[in-house]
């Protein structure tokens, strides 16, 4: 039991290694009319991993009679696919070679334009709670009609749906995006349905059918906002500036993802659930304000 808050870390950490510099290959490997679709299909193959995986570890543990050591044993296998992808097949364009410089200076370089974005997806990030908790909302408000063990098995089935709109709303908005004057606009349009998702949800509903309409649009937004924010942020600044800008982007986001955590956590136990997702609602469209505003600029 100890040593699993040091595997949720390393396994943190090898997330935010390894995701800026994937971000980085995918936007040198497509041209920039193509970015919402590449980064799309990126969100897209990544969702349906995470819902393939979990259904082969229970039919794995089926076969193996739940031998959890085995099981383990043959996760290996799609990581050493995955290296051996990487070390046969993926061939890294050359970029013209900058001189060296200090973190700090290298932070400093990057475009105006892309720090006001930064601005807005912190702001955005801010409130952008962590999805699991519609898990617990579906779960109590569902509760008094259906009983807690139903109400719990109903709102699985909810996020279940949830990660299927997040997979197709990913290529979607990024394909939308490709096809449209600025990417932005798309991008302003999901933080706008964020907005919406928290307004509903403030309502305390008991219907089952309005509280679908959440999952439903709570995975349209989130899509959206990950497949755009970085097409707009590979959009904003120069190739051979990608590996520290999506760098940046990542750190907002994990600080952003922090302070929603503290955030809504604290107004939801302290205060009221109105109170936190209301906080959320206000953040989300502060977002699409400053994004609106970049736009323009």
């Amino acid at each position: 039991m100890v040593a699993e808050p040091f595997n949720d870390i390393r396994g943190w950490l090898g997330r935010g290694v390894r995701s800026p510099a994937k971000k980085a290959l995918l936007a040198a490997d497509v041209p920039s009319s193509a970015y919402g679709r590449a980064f799309g299909l990126e969100r897209l193959m990544d969702t349906v991993g995470a819902i393939a995986g979990p259904l082969t570890a229970l039919w794995l543990l089926e076969k193996t009679s739940h031998n959890y050591r085995a099981v383990f044993l043959w996760t290996l296998l799609p990581g050493m696919i995955a290296v051996a992808c990487f070390w046969l097949l993926v061939r890294e364009r050359t970029i013209a070679a900058k001189p060296r410089r200090s973190f700090l200076m290298g932070i400093r370089d990057l475009p105006a334009p892309f720090r006001r974005f930064l601005l807005a997806v912190g702001v955005f990030g801010a409130g952008d709670f962590s999805h699991s908790l519609l898990i617990l909302y579906a779960s109590r408000m569902l509760a008094p009609g259906h009983g807690f063990a139903r109400a719990a098995s109903i709102a699985i089935v909810l996020y279940t749906i949830h990660n299927v709109f997040y997979a197709v709303s990913a290529y979607a908005s990024g394909w939308l995006s490709d096809h449209v004057p600025q990417r932005t606009i798309v991008l302003a349009c999901g933080y706008s349905l964020a907005g919406i998702t928290g307004i509903l949800i403030c309502t305390g509903t008991h219907s089952l059918w309005l509280l679908g309409a959440i999952f439903v649009l709570a995975g349209l937004y989130v899509g959206t906002e990950e497949a755009l924010e970085d097409s707009v942020a590979a959009g904003l600044v120069p190739k051979e500036q990608h590996g520290m800008a999506f760098g940046t982007l990542a750190a907002v986001n994990a600080v952003g993802d922090f302070l929603s955590s503290l955030l809504v956590g604290f107004l939801w136990s302290a205060v009221s659930l109105q109170a936190a997702f209301a906080t959320s609602t206000v953040l989300f469209f502060a977002g699409a304000i400053l994004i609106v505003r970049l736009r323009r600029e």
